[in-house]
This record gives structure tokens, sequence and C-alpha cells, in this order.
């Protein structure tokens, strides 16, 4: 009796059959589409810029645009939802390799299926279905680049094309049934699941970490990112070829554009920081 909520929470997650029966279909999956996607990207870009610009015209400066519950509730909303897109591909994951094992027989082990699907995978069933809705969740996420354009009155590009990327790269993994997109997905969630949670609690006033956690949890999943990545091309080579490389190598050019962008902000902003500080305790010996 005391494991039904978790017997039920464990079949809503892998078992459901919208879950086990799902399969990408441009015809019947929302935003299955090229033009869909390329569609949505370039009317985020508009509506930002479009927004910044009308803020420009029509509003101080200084003074930002009160939002009021909004980013609280966004954050909160968007931990919730990683946090069951990562329970979700967990449990899926484990099913998958449950049911599908006996077919590897001694080729692969689970860790090698989780880097590198086998050749012809489709893009059906569990862990699929949680690729995505990943994919969609990249459509509330891009929401937050509005509250910041409203707050700090400044259009970031290097924020446009950070929540673009993987919009993009998230496309790809149900297109092609790219391999590496269960480890992705777990790395993103777990982390979106921390960051939100983060800005959720400094959404509510209360006190903010002594140094940069959203920045450190960032660098600490591109070095993930960057260690399975180096597993793909081994398996690729030695292991007989891995499904959906082509979208892999892509994958591969926009993970390095946005670590180059990641890394040229996050060294700017150490260095406008230590900037600051210099002239802090200068302008403080002066006095």
């Amino acid at each position: 009796m005391h494991f039904q909520p978790f017997n039920r929470l464990h079949y809503l997650l892998s078992e459901h059959p919208a879950v086990v029966g799902f399969r990408w279909s441009h015809a019947q999956s929302w935003g299955a589409t090229w033009v869909f996607l390329f569609s949505s990207i370039s009317f985020y870009f508009i509506v930002s810029v479009v927004l910044h610009i009308l803020l420009l015209l029509f509003r101080h400066r200084t003074r930002p645009v009160p939002l009021g519950p909004l980013p609280a509730l966004h954050s909160l909303a968007m931990s919730i939802i990683s946090a069951i897109i990562l329970a979700g591909t967990l449990t899926s994951a484990v099913a998958e390799i449950r049911d599908t094992r006996w077919l590897w027989g001694r080729t692969k082990t689970p860790l090698q299926w989780l880097l590198c699907f086998p050749l012809g995978t489709r893009p059906s069933g569990r862990v699929f279905f949680w690729s995505y809705a990943f994919y969609l969740s990249r459509y509330l996420h891009v929401i937050r680049t509005f509250f910041t354009i409203l707050r700090r009155r400044r259009l970031s590009l290097f924020q446009l094309f950070t929540n673009s990327i993987p919009m993009v790269m998230s496309f790809l993994w149900l297109e092609f049934s790219q391999s590496f997109q269960v480890l992705e997905i777990v790395f993103t969630t777990f982390t979106y699941s921390i960051v939100y949670g983060y800005r959720l609690w400094t959404e509510l006033g209360l006190p903010t970490a002594s140094f940069p956690l959203v920045a450190n949890i960032q660098i600490f999943l591109l070095i993930l990112n960057l260690i399975c990545h180096c597993g793909v091309l081994f398996l690729q080579v030695s292991g007989g070829g891995c499904n959906g490389i082509g979208a892999w190598v892509f994958n591969s050019v926009l993970n390095g554009a946005f670590l180059f962008m990641f890394l040229n902000s996050f060294i700017t902003m150490r260095w406008i920081r230590r900037k600051a500080m210099e002239s802090t305790t200068t302008n403080a010996k002066i006095e």
C-alpha cells in the first residue's frame, strides 16, 4: 500500500500509453516542422528587438517595468517542469534498457546505449516522448528574455543566441534520432531544476549565494558535455557507428559556439567585476 503512489508515478512517467506509444511526426506532433522552428526563432528575435525599441522610445531609461510575481512564477514552473522531465527521462531510459537490452547481446552496455544509439533507431517510444517534452519546454524557457528586457532595459544578443541554440539542438535530436540526447537531457534538466529553483529563491527576496552559482553550474554542465562528446566520438570510430551522427556533429558545432560565447561573456563579467572592486578599493583608500 505504501508503494502505490510511487507505482502510479512510475506508470505515468514511463508506462503510460501516451509515453510508450509516442512517435515524432511532422503531421501529428506540434512544432515538429522546420518551418515552425525557424519561424519561432525569427518571431522570438523580432519580438525581443521591438520590445527593446519600444521601451527606449516610450519609457525612461532608469525605470524598469514592474513585473510583479511573473518572474517568480516562471522560475517555479520551469523548475517543476525540468524536474518532471528529468524524472521521466531517467525512468524511461531504465525501462528502455530493460526492454531492449536482449537485442544488444554483448555488443553494448547501458552506458554505450546512452551515448550511442544503434543505427536505425527511430524517434519513437519513451525516451523520445521526454525528448519532445524537453523540446517544447525550450519555448517556455525563452520567456525569461522578455523579463530581462523589461527589467534591465538591455537587449543581449548573447542571450538571444544562447536561448535559440537549444531550440535547434533539441529539434535535431528528434528529427534525426540523435545519439547522446538522453544524457544531454538529464544533465540539462538537472541543471535547470537547480538554477530555476535558485532564481525563485532570489525572486522571493531571500539571500543570494556569495559566488556566481548559475555560472558555476553552467560551467560544470559544459565540462560533462565535453567528456560525453568524447565518448560518442570514440564509440562512433570504434563501435561501428552511432545513429544520427551528422546531427551530432552539427550539435557539436553549436555547442562549441555556445561555449565560446559563454566563456567570452563570463570572462568579460569577471573583468568588469574585478575592475569595479579595484575602483572601490582605490576610492576607499583616497577617502
